[in-house]
């Protein structure tokens, strides 16, 4: 019988090793040829230092710096918040020393079922949604919603999903946070996963109707419609009813069909983080991400303030010189919105990441950036861009799960894969899957978690794990829920940086 490995040295140049199970005082690893005495109690996914370091002295996770030390230190030690720091200040220059690694990755003509719609994009779900233009509406919106979801029910016939995907925006907001709600408003109104979309507005608005629905631009008219409540002579909820029968009517006898696994878009996500994100889930997603982009597919990395200390590596992936300095801008604009705010940029690990076993915002970001494999960055977005490039992007956007997942569904992904370590229940408006990070939380929560990465420290090995991962994402593209779904977790939010009027 295999003996159960309880700790692991990431890379060989690691000063620290990650407990793979709850370590005792006393007890005895054996690294590198030494006997290493644990001189405090360490839980599961946290390090213990297997070197001493002296004060200000650089600890080295991945591979790479994840702070310094501030104060001596043991081999043995518990490394945690308390003890180390970040080395994160402000914003950098960079240079770009573009490294190139050449994937062997079989293309495998693989599908999924998908609709087209009349403009070739594909979408993997066929809904109706309601999409406010100004959080006035929000209450009709949602009152429509469960009209329309009742007159469906008992009929007999294809229930098609109607949602309304409520905001407090699109009022009183100035300059950037104002092009920022319209920009994903008209995001969510041109998403292929919408077979419908009655755009619902008040009138007297910032986020003026009729203004707006010349952002979407060349749009089929048939399948979204406008509705003007203040324009409306009467019962609006009524006149907005009428018009999602029409629009059920134009999409009920939409069909799924082989698309080429080319054309899926998939977001990469990650919250409630933990020691094991960056050994289990952040990996097996990254070679998910590598698979894809190798079969002509798209993938999108977010979360900005978690690239800081991770983002050279980034930057040197980039296939041009132009795609280098948009990465360098977006991570140094990020950098300079903290400070703006007088901010650290350095202090983003949220209590629970802490507890988790990752204790600086570098910890973090190496163990995040492995969502997106070792595929070359192919495009830069800014926020509430629409994709443009196949194969990796990045998307600017913060780290909060929220706001992140919602960008990554309104730059065009038809779903987000969510790693998480401490367990999360949300989803935005496209299925958002979630990945545990450990064999404990899938056990816990399997009403909230798609795909156990943890088995990964339970003896399988990536080259068995990945293909049914694999196989369960293009599963879910083909019309299988995702469990958010399933629990009717679902909803939006938008990023907001300015002065409410």
């Amino acid at each position: 019988m295999m003996k159960q490995i309880t700790f692991l040295k990431i890379n060989p140049a690691d000063s620290v090793v990650v407990c793979l199970t709850d370590k005792k005082k006393g007890e005895i690893i054996h690294v590198d040829n030494t006997d290493i005495v644990l001189r405090q109690d360490t839980p599961a996914g946290h390090k213990v230092l297997i070197r001493d370091v002296r004060e200000g002295e650089d600890i080295i996770k991945y591979g790479y710096p994840i702070g310094h030390a501030l104060h001596d230190m043991k081999a043995g030690d518990w490394v945690n918040e308390n003890n180390l720091k970040t080395n994160l200040k402000g914003t950098l220059e960079y240079s770009y020393s573009p490294v190139s690694e050449t994937l062997s990755i079989k293309k495998e003509n693989r599908t999924f079922k998908g609709y087209r719609r009349k403009n070739g994009d594909v979408g993997v779900r066929n809904e109706l949604w309601i999409v406010p233009t100004v959080g006035c509406v929000n209450g009709i919106a949602e009152k429509l919603a469960e009209r329309m979801r009742n007159e469906q029910s008992g009929k007999g016939h294809e229930i098609i999903p109607v949602y309304a995907w409520h905001h407090n925006y699109g009022c009183s907001q100035l300059s950037g946070d104002h092009e920022n709600t319209r920009k994903v408003l008209r995001d969510i109104v041109l998403h292929p996963n919408a077979g419908g979309v009655l755009v619902l507005g008040l009138g007297c608005e910032n986020n003026q109707p009729d203004d707006f629905m010349q952002l979407l631009g060349d749009y089929d008219q048939e399948r979204i419609r406008l509705l003007v409540t203040q324009k409306v002579d009467g019962d609006e909820v009524e006149a907005g009813m009428q018009i999602l029968r029409e629009l059920y009517n134009k999409c009920k006898d939409d069909r799924r069909e082989d698309v080429p696994v080319s054309e899926l878009r998939v977001g990469l996500k990650c919250g409630g983080s933990d020691g094991f994100s960056g050994i289990t889930a952040n990996p097996l997603v990254g070679e998910f991400s590598d698979w894809l982009v190798a079969q002509g597919g798209t993938s999108v990395l977010t979360e900005v303030p978690e690239m800081f200390g991770a983002e050279t590596i980034l930057m040197n992936r980039c296939e041009t010189q132009e795609l280098f300095q948009q990465t360098v801008s977006m991570i140094n604009n990020f950098k300079e919105y903290f400070l703006s705010h007088g901010e650290p940029v350095g202090e983003n690990p949220s209590p629970g990441n802490k507890a988790g076993g990752i204790s600086t915002l570098e910890d973090k970001a190496l163990g995040c950036t492995q969502k997106c494999g070792r595929a070359p960055v192919s495009g830069v977005m800014e926020y509430g861009d629409r994709l443009q490039a196949r194969g990796l992007n990045l998307l600017s956007a913060p780290g909060n799960d929220l706001v992140a997942a919602t960008a990554l569904a309104s730059c065009g992904c038809h779903l987000v894969l969510f790693t998480t370590g401490r367990g999360t229940p949300f989803g935005t408006f496209v299925p958002t899957m979630k990945i545990a990070t450990n064999p404990t939380l899938a056990q816990r929560k399997p009403q909230w978690v798609d795909f156990s990465a943890g088995q990964l420290v339970e003896g399988r090995t990536m080259q068995e794990l990945l293909p049914e991962f694999i196989d369960k994402v293009l599963g879910v593209a083909s019309g299988e829920k995702s469990r958010n779904e399933e629990n009717g977790y679902r909803e939006i939010s938008i990023f907001k940086n300015g002065v409410t009027l």
